[in-house]
């Protein structure tokens, strides 16, 4: 069209947060109520086009909970254009939920979006705390073109208020946003944020002024000629008399056009209008071109806790459940794609961005911590099941030589990379299965008398296995078999810890505890030992010694690197709220630094090695009475003048740096006894590595950041995001800590360029638009950390420290088994697969064609080859993130361009 009349396209919508300052039910009530409103206006005005359901299908979960009725009316009311379905399950934090996370909410959301009419093809993301790196690439492999967004670029000032042109990385809401690997798409900024259109007067004394002042701010950046007005906003009720209103804009501005519109027409109308000098944007859109107080990356630590849940649940389904489900799959099992989607939504409701971003009043963690819960659950059962199932596939008569009481275990890997673990396992031997016409005591007697704790390990090919040994007695279990009622049982039972060895990439390893009076026979040998000092562990790879203090140092004996001075905490004051970290004026951080520390040995065995640390810090017990009177009326917090109370309380840390013998990293747990309120604490990781810049875990990539700011920065604090690590390295010394659900970290400008990994930050309020109390966020009691520390030697080893660090997080699944014959045989990997510096992602089972679907991304610049097992790859072809079939292989070595993400289709001979 031509620029003589300029289109104002008005898009209703409200911005549907589930839960957040109040609890999801009472949200919920108030849903129901703008649903009802919605198809009341849909039927009484049909000038009425068309209303945005916030790019989440959820909306509609919720509302047809209570109304499943109206599900006919929802589904003509799509088919007809008036409501916008898709495509997301939820509005979720990107940096904050994983990478399959973000793929299952397409998945999902483009899955139920279906059920009901066209799905939304929009990049929708209205208020996410910045954006990731490779989203461009995950939309354009869902055949989605164009994204919405309202944060991480300057193109304007707090809450997208238009302000000047000078520093804007681009001078209009439109620019082609890029990912690392060239995908690309038309980004649309909410300039003057997703709210520019509601309320929109009726009264034409009140509409002039309305008009001319939301025209010119939309002009302002528009680079075609169709204005955005979008007409909602949080929780927004629906404006019943917006058909009026047009009306009266349309006498009142002859010269614009204006129309009801909805996403589809609006995106066409860009595309057929938008200049060629679009500017190009690339990668994360994290607010760095801002002033550095509004990015809102402190959410990353806020209710640290809840994060920690999120880590482990989200490991649990992609890591653990999904590829057990699918290695019982190709043996015969049906798949549980009902129960995983089941899992998966009871997660993902967790990850909308004032959810998963611990900015929500108490009320909503209570309920979190419930869907946390029931998810885990539901991932353990099926864990069990397949886990079981493939276990009674595997050959296990090797271990018949050591006679009948025989106890294998079979010990899954299932992270995507070979290595050797640490790993306590509880095995049961003497079953003695009972009814209820005998005598329960009895029966552990009976058990109790035949059985003995001593006895020794042994791996599939019969070599003694080190381990330690806690005697769990006779104890009570029980089978739920498919055909019988419940069979319960006394058994014999201990819990043993020992040293896997190298296990295969995505399969398991076999062993055996042989129950034998004689006990275990390098009892009598020399005992090996990691402890080489009062306060040195030492394995091939690396030497660990502990100072006075509790600090550390590290030695990487490959790279011939020294890292001292690790792991001081730190403490500061925060007067800030669950959305932004504010240290006091003058506050001075509070260090271990020269203190005294309580050292001592706690493990001692030839595969591994601890020593504990206990810090006992006295720290200010909250804020100063200014703090309290400060939120109660609103002082914005930059102009907080509240101080740490003088009042000390005790700060007790307990620290347990391990040591493995197979390790090439330490193991580091923090338990950390919190009685005060209105702080931050920070472990301090120094590097010594004179680089610029480092690398942080995200979203399908390792993204490459500056260590200093931009000049627009003023917030003394620049912390950013991260998944599983942080990383920084030159071209001989590189340091990689990985985290445990710690998304938080900060490279300080100290000359040292040491990391700083936030472990807990205890604040009261939750900020934001008004005074919500929320004392449990002060993250009161015992609260817990891990992390670990993998020195290397520089960039040419960078990915392998990767390795080590993707693999630390997944825990590996041990199940017991009887002595029998299988057609698996005692140590096996399921997917064979090679290719340097390639992630690995997932393994599935695709509902619609039963293939299994795998999926990896290339983290570096240069062209990987992804090499599968040709057992793997006959029939295999190249897929998306949505599991499409869109290109056969020729052969079983595929290759990757940098940065690009690949699924590769498995068909499987189950069907």
């Amino acid at each position: 069209m031509t620029a003589s009349k300029r289109v104002v396209h008005v898009i209703s919508h409200t911005h549907w947060d589930r839960e957040w300052y109040m609890p999801y039910e009472a949200h919920h009530v108030k849903l129901v109520e703008t649903m009802d409103t919605l198809l009341d206006t849909f039927e009484n005005d049909p000038e009425f086009r068309s209303f945005y359901l916030d790019g989440q299908t959820i909306i509609l979960d919720d509302y047809l909970q209570v109304y499943p009725e109206k599900r006919e009316i929802i589904a003509r009311l799509c088919d007809e254009g008036k409501l916008s379905l898709g495509p997301w399950y939820i509005l979720q934090d990107e940096f904050l939920t994983s990478s399959e996370a973000n793929v299952r909410n397409l998945q999902i959301g483009h899955n139920d979006a279906r059920k009901f009419g066209p799905i939304s093809k929009l990049g929708y993301f209205p208020d996410s705390f910045g954006n990731m790196g490779q989203a461009a690439q995950l939309l354009r492999q869902a055949g989605i073109d164009t994204a919405v967004f309202g944060r991480g670029v300057k193109a304007t000032g707090f809450n997208n208020r238009v302000e000047d042109t000078a520093g804007l990385e681009s001078p209009y809401s439109e620019l082609i946003w890029q990912a690392p690997d060239g995908s690309s798409v038309l980004g649309i900024l909410f300039a003057n944020w997703y709210n520019n259109g509601m309320e929109i007067p009726v009264d034409p004394a009140l509409a002039k002024p309305y008009w001319e002042h939301r025209l010119a701010r939309a002009e302002q950046y528009a680079s075609t000629p169709h204005l955005l007005l979008m007409n909602g906003c949080d929780h927004q009720p629906i404006q019943t008399n917006l058909s009026e209103a047009l009306r009266v804009a349309r006498e009142l501005f002859p010269d614009y056009e204006f129309i009801h519109s909805n996403f589809d027409d609006y995106k066409k109308a860009l595309h057929a209008d938008k200049p060629s000098s679009l500017s190009l944007t690339q990668g994360e859109l994290r607010g760095q071109k801002t002033d550095g107080w509004y990015s809102l990356v402190n959410t990353a630590s806020a209710r640290v806790y809840i994060k920690q849940l999120n880590q482990r649940n989200q490991t649990l389904l992609e890591k653990i459940a999904e590829p057990l489900s699918t290695f019982a799959y190709q043996l015969g099992k049906a798949y549980p794609h009902g129960l995983l989607q089941y899992a998966w939504k009871t997660l993902m409701q967790n990850h909308p961005h004032d959810s998963i971003c611990g900015c929500s009043v108490d009320e909503v963690y209570q309920e979190m911590k419930t869907r946390f819960a029931k998810s885990m659950e539901v991932g353990k059962a099926l864990i069990s099941e397949s886990a079981n199932f493939i276990a009674s596939k595997v050959d296990t008569t090797p271990f018949a030589s050591f006679g009948p009481d025989a106890a294998p275990l079979i010990v899954f890997n299932t992270s995507g990379y070979e290595g050797s673990s640490v790993v306590t396992a509880e095995v049961e031997w003497s079953h003695r299965y009972f009814d209820q016409s005998e005598n329960p005591v009895a029966i552990a007697q009976q058990v109790g008398d035949r059985t003995f704790a001593e006895g020794f390990l042994v791996d599939s090919d019969g070599n003694r296995v080190a381990f330690s040994a806690e005697d769990l007695g006779v104890r009570f279990g029980y089978d739920l078999p498919k055909d019988k009622f419940r069979q319960p049982y006394m058994a014999r039972a201990l819990r043993l810890t020992f040293e896997t060895g190298a296990l295969p990439s995505m399969g398991y390893g076999s062993f055996a505890w042989i129950p034998s009076r004689a006990g275990d026979s390098m009892e009598s040998t020399a005992k090996e030992t990691l402890i080489t000092g009062d306060r040195t562990l030492e394995n091939q790879h690396l030497r660990l010694s502990v100072e006075a203090d509790g600090s550390y140092s590290l030695y990487d004996k490959n790279s011939q690197q020294l890292f001292l001075d690790l792991g001081h905490y730190e403490n500061v004051g925060d007067i800030g709220n669950e959305y932004i970290f504010k240290q006091p004026i003058s506050d001075v951080a509070l260090t271990t630094k020269g203190s005294r520390a309580e050292i001592r040995i706690v493990e001692d065995t030839p595969f591994r090695a601890a020593i504990e640390i206990v810090h006992r810090l006295a720290i200010p017990a909250e804020a100063d009475n200014r703090l309290a009177g400060e939120i109660r009326t609103m002082v914005e917090f930059r102009e907080r003048k509240a101080a740490r109370s003088e009042e000390l309380v005790p700060l007790v840390i307990v620290t347990r740096l391990s040591l493995e013998r197979e390790g090439k990293g330490v193991h580091a747990h923090a338990r950390i006894e919190n009685q005060s309120k209105d702080h931050r604490l920070r472990v301090l990781l120094p590097t010594d590595i004179m680089s610029d810049t480092h690398f942080a875990d995200s979203i399908f990539e390792v993204a490459q950041r500056k260590n200093i700011p931009e000049k627009e920065w003023e917030n003394p604090s620049n912390c950013q995001h991260m998944q599983a690590f942080i990383d920084v390295h030159d071209d001989h010394r590189g340091f990689t800590v990985a985290g445990k659900g710690l998304n938080e970290y900060e490279v300080l400008q100290d000359g040292r360029n040491t990391v700083a990994l936030t472990l807990l930050r205890a604040v009261g309020e939750l900020g934001d638009w008004g005074v919500f109390h929320t004392p449990e966020a002060q993250c009161l009691g015992t609260n817990e950390a891990e992390w670990l520390l993998l020195p290397y030697a520089g960039e040419a080893e960078r990915f392998e420290a990767y390795r080590e660090a993707y693999r630390y997080p997944v825990p590996l699944t041990v199940i017991g088994a009887s002595v029998h014959e299988g057609e698996l045989p005692p140590v096996h990997d399921f997917l064979k697969w090679n290719g340097d510096q390639l992630a690995f992602s997932s393994l599935k089972v695709n509902e619609e064609r039963g293939d299994s679907m795998a999926r990896w991304y290339n983290l570096g610049s240069s062209d990987i080859h992804l090499a599968l097992h040709p057992d793997a790859s006959t029939g295999a072809y190249i897929s998306t993130i949505m599991e499409d079939n869109s290109q056969d292989l020729v052969s079983n070595t595929i290759e990757v361009a940098p940065y690009k993400i690949i699924t590769i289709g498995l068909p499987s001979t189950t069907k």
